[in-house]
């Protein structure tokens, strides 16, 4: 999924392309919906065979007068009832698209809070508002790994079970032990998220991001640089097992990975 951000140094109506693998002029200026030719003069472009991935694109304005955005995401929005327990990184994951995306539709700054009853923007085409009832996912025992136990996790593990369908994992600790960060990076969202408690998400270097779920008690705010192994929050009991139990996933690309594989810093 492509990339966009409005970085703070830029005026608001700049809207950035982050190029990703196997971007070329022709597709971005396809997304969208702007001649190629400008968007190559306007980011000073004479080979358009050497786009570097990870380089920032300012994408020019389309004509329209309207607000620009990526026309997958443009072509069908709809309104989203924020509900009790909503978080923007869920809401986008919920939609099948980034939280930049989210921020960029809804011109959001980073830091914006959202309150139960507010109206956001979604795109249209695969809105499906998470019911309160959602089950809990189920658990399976950890594949064949040597030295699972001997990793850095964000508590110390009584048990690891991967969570079905999700590549997340239940980490059981002790009630009230330290949440502790297995890297550096931004808080992006805290506070109630439905089906997982109180919820801490960092963003790492790397496009990482690692979801903290279950607490009991959140000592961080959205905006806040977190350091490798800074107590984030403590542990609270999973009202369905009650137990102490941590939910704890690895995102990069909108894509899970397994946390016994993400990075560790």
């Amino acid at each position: 999924m492509a990339c966009v951000l409005f970085p703070g140094a830029l005026a608001a109506q700049d809207l950035i392309h982050v190029v990703a693998e196997r971007d070329t002029i022709y597709s971005i200026s396809r997304l969208y919906g702007v001649n190629a030719e400008e968007l190559m003069r306007i980011n000073g472009i004479t080979d358009p065979s050497r786009l570097i991935i990870g380089r920032r694109l300012v994408i020019p304005d389309n004509g329209s007068g309207s607000s620009i955005l990526p026309v997958s995401v443009a072509a069908a929005l709809t309104d989203y009832n924020v509900a009790r327990g909503d978080t923007l990184f869920g809401i986008a994951r919920s939609h099948g698209i980034t939280l930049q995306n989210l921020l960029d539709i809804n011109r959001f700054s980073p830091n914006h809070t959202l309150k139960a009853g507010d109206v956001i923007k979604v795109p249209a085409s695969s809105a499906r508002e998470t019911s309160a009832e959602t089950p809990v996912p189920l658990l399976v025992s950890p594949p064949a790994q040597s030295g699972l136990y001997a990793l850095r996790w964000p508590v110390t593990p009584k048990s690891i079970n991967y969570m079905t369908g999700q590549m997340g994992v239940v980490v059981e600790g002790e009630q009230f032990e330290a949440v502790r960060s297995l890297t550096q990076g931004n808080v992006v969202s805290a506070g109630p998220w439905r089906m997982f408690g109180r919820v801490v998400i960092i963003e790492a270097a790397g496009g990482y991001f690692y979801m903290y779920g279950g607490c009991a008690t959140i000592t961080v705010n959205i905006g806040d640089r977190i350091t490798s192994g800074m107590e984030i929050g403590r542990l609270g009991i999973n009202a369905v097992t009650d137990r102490p139990q941590l939910f704890f996933m690895v995102f990069r690309n909108d894509l899970p990975l397994d946390p016994a594989s993400a990075p560790r810093s």
